[in-house]
């Protein structure tokens, strides 16, 4: 469509089987770019002319037809140079008594400013469509040359640039999963906000701290001397059981949280661009990260425990001093004196004793439910955000 048809029959030919006309008509049916050239207008049988072509009535065209008169092969053969032909051609049309009236718009040179002239205005109205084409070709190329990618330099320490700079192509993908940019992060809260609250509430305290199993801790509690007054090791120890319970929820959540950024390292791998003409370097991030999420799991089981451990090492004492302080209330009258040996008064003991183990083990469940999410965050998301691929820069750094 970019291209001007030059479309040149002998004029001694009979217009309806010229070659050029037909082949012109198949690409450009309009005629909107089709220059229509007679050549050997002076060949032509004497009481003939192609006068009906040069005007446009035989065959029409958008542009005007112009008849053209070259050298004859006697002036080629006696080398008649081309000034002197144009100089004859100018000569046949201007005294031609049947193409007088078209002289000045016939002729090579004629054909020649008219092509010109038609070419710049084609090229004005095609430059912008043009560079249109480039540029989105370029942008396909840039595209293709990203996909497949660009040339890698022999030389080590661009190599060891490029391999960091994909790296870190790689953490920002990483860290916009955790920082809210792309989804995934979310879940992490939803370990602490619904997986960790469910976990605790379904610990068996009831069964733990049942009136037939406080009297059992209670009573080996004190060996063979009984208790004087508060059977403080029977606390002791009924605390000490509930709270072990709570190492199972806090180890839950810390693997919860690990398995989560684990499918966003994966994630992030198959996201980041950059990454995928290079599937190994993709396994070694793969396995420097996860190795990395390893250790991070590992800190931070350890430091959920030590709170979970912290909690029995040292007790509220004010929560036992305030129920202490509180009155108690009288056993109903029911015709047997309050003592030691009483069925019942032994029985509502106990049951104190379960209820007051229970509202501090509440205490004490309320206190982890916040400060485990707060150790977890701090080990591993923290830690994941700041130091994930730190050993393997590393290591790569060391290498040839």
């Amino acid at each position: 469509p970019n291209c001007i048809i030059l479309a040149i029959t002998p004029a001694n030919q009979d217009i309806a089987t010229s070659d050029a006309i037909k082949l012109a008509r198949e690409v450009d049916p309009s005629g909107e770019r089709t220059f229509g050239v007679l050549t050997k207008l002076d060949l032509m049988d004497k009481g003939t002319n192609a006068t009906e072509v040069l005007e446009g009535r035989a065959y029409r065209l958008q542009h005007p037809w112009v008849g053209i008169v070259n050298r004859s092969q006697a002036d080629i053969n006696k080398n008649v140079d081309m000034i002197v032909a144009r100089r004859k051609e100018r000569e046949y049309f201007e005294t031609s008594p049947d193409y007088g009236h078209l002289a000045g718009k016939m002729g090579s040179e004629y054909l020649a400013k008219l092509l010109s002239q038609h070419l710049e205005l084609v090229i004005r109205q095609r430059i912008p469509s043009i560079i249109s084409m480039i540029n989105k070709t370029i942008d396909e190329l840039n595209a293709e040359l990203d996909r497949i990618g660009r040339p890698v330099a022999a030389d080590g320490g661009a190599q060891l640039y490029m391999i960091l700079e994909l790296c870190r192509a790689f953490d920002r993908v990483f860290k916009e999963h955790l920082d809210g940019g792309r989804p995934g992060g979310d879940r992490i809260y939803g370990v602490f906000d619904h997986q960790l609250p469910a976990a605790l509430k379904k610990l068996p305290f009831d069964r733990h701290l049942s009136l037939k199993n406080v009297q059992k801790v209670v009573t080996e509690a004190d060996g063979y001397q009984p208790h004087l007054i508060a059977p403080e090791q029977g606390y002791r120890r009924l605390i000490d059981g509930s709270i072990t319970y709570f190492k199972g929820p806090a180890e839950a959540s810390v693997d919860a949280v690990h398995f989560v950024l684990k499918e966003l390292v994966r994630k992030s791998i198959a996201e980041t661009e950059e990454l995928k003409r290079f599937p190994s370097l993709q396994n070694d991030i793969a396995t420097a990260a996860n190795e990395a999420l390893e250790r991070f799991r590992e800190e931070s089981r350890k430091t959920v425990v030590r709170l979970v451990e912290m909690e029995s090492s040292y007790l509220t004492v004010d929560f036992f001093r305030k129920l202490h302080a509180a009155p108690e209330k009288k056993p109903e009258k029911n015709g047997h004196p309050p003592g030691p040996n009483n069925d019942h008064f032994h029985d509502t003991s106990l049951a104190r004793i379960g209820s007051n183990v229970s509202a501090y083990i509440a205490m004490v469940s309320d206190t982890l439910k916040n400060t485990i999410p707060k150790a977890v965050v701090y080990c591993q998301v923290r830690e994941a955000k700041r130091s994930l691929l730190t050993h393997f820069y590393a290591q790569v750094g060391r290498k040839e």
